[in-house]
């Protein structure tokens, strides 16, 4: 694009932002059909059905205000940013985990307090962070961890981002949103958020390689901040009794996985999702 200032001389600036936007879509809807490969279908059958929502369309605007204007310096100011020099164990983890996911490296930070969760991913699909609780991920093992950051990764992976943004802070900062918009909001993103776990789950699998492990994390996951350290060591049985960590044996009985982990054979798409459904009906 040229540009003249009333003279002469011309100044060629490249302002094609639309070509940006383009470009950042394309690698997004590529990203996201990787994620499509593993993700649950009642996941995608439900998250295409939110933005019909008004509440949770009002939400969603609001809470993209919101981080923009505050929420994100609020969240980040007591935070430490991942890096080789800081956190270097953490650091060599989200790289291994986004590789793995084929997404590129997002920003990580841990945080002194993170609620009852082990890790939230945060902002924009487009502009995407994970954070950590370090009091909830300082006893993990790697293999642990690593699975909690491809479960960050997979709400990365499959543009879930603005919800589960949405969804932290309807429930940890309502007060902050209009009052008619909250208890609605809250029950289909909660409905919906259910749903996003298998298919992150799936994700923290893929990127660890390590169902004990990934069993261990979801068991402790419904115990609150006042739990028992992950990393202890812990039978992955007990997780029988959990939706989740059933969901997520039958993940690892897939050909998707299988082939993953160099075995052969395997359920297919449609039936682990059939099975799986079974799993979370009431």
């Amino acid at each position: 694009m040229s540009v003249s200032y009333g003279s002469s001389v011309a100044i060629d600036v490249d302002l094609d932002f639309q070509r940006y936007v383009e470009r950042r879509k394309g690698a997004l809807e590529a990203q996201a059909r990787e994620g499509a490969a593993y993700a649950y279908g009642g996941d995608l059958r439900l998250k295409k059905t939110l933005d019909s929502i008004k509440p949770v369309r009002l939400a969603v605007e609001s809470t993209g205000r919101l981080w923009r204007s505050v929420a994100r310096k609020e969240l980040l100011d007591t935070a430490t940013k991942v890096s080789p020099q800081q956190l270097p164990r953490i650091d060599a983890l989200a790289d291994q985990a986004a590789r793995t996911l084929h997404i590129p490296r997002p920003t990580v930070y841990v945080v002194p307090e993170l609620g009852a969760h082990d890790a939230q991913a945060f902002g924009t699909d487009e502009d995407a962070y994970i954070v950590l609780s370090e009091p909830r991920v300082r006893t993990l093992t790697d293999a642990e961890l690593l699975f909690v950051l491809g479960h960050a990764c997979g709400h990365i992976q499959n543009n879930q981002v603005v919800l589960t943004t949405a969804h932290y802070y309807l429930v940890h900062a309502a007060n902050r949103f209009l009052k008619w918009i909250v208890t609605p909001a809250v029950m289909a993103l909660s409905a919906w958020s259910r749903r996003a776990d298998i298919t992150c789950d799936r994700a923290g699998l893929i990127a660890s390689k390590n169902l004990e492990a990934s069993l261990a994390v979801i068991e402790k996951l419904g115990a609150g901040p006042a739990a028992a350290p992950v990393g202890e060591p812990a039978a992955p049985e007990p997780a029988r009794g959990n939706p989740r960590g059933e969901a997520l044996r039958i993940f690892a009985e897939s050909a998707y996985y299988k082939a993953l982990v160099g075995g052969s054979g395997g359920l297919t798409q449609a039936e682990v999702d059939g099975k799986v459904g079974e799993v979370l009906s009431p």
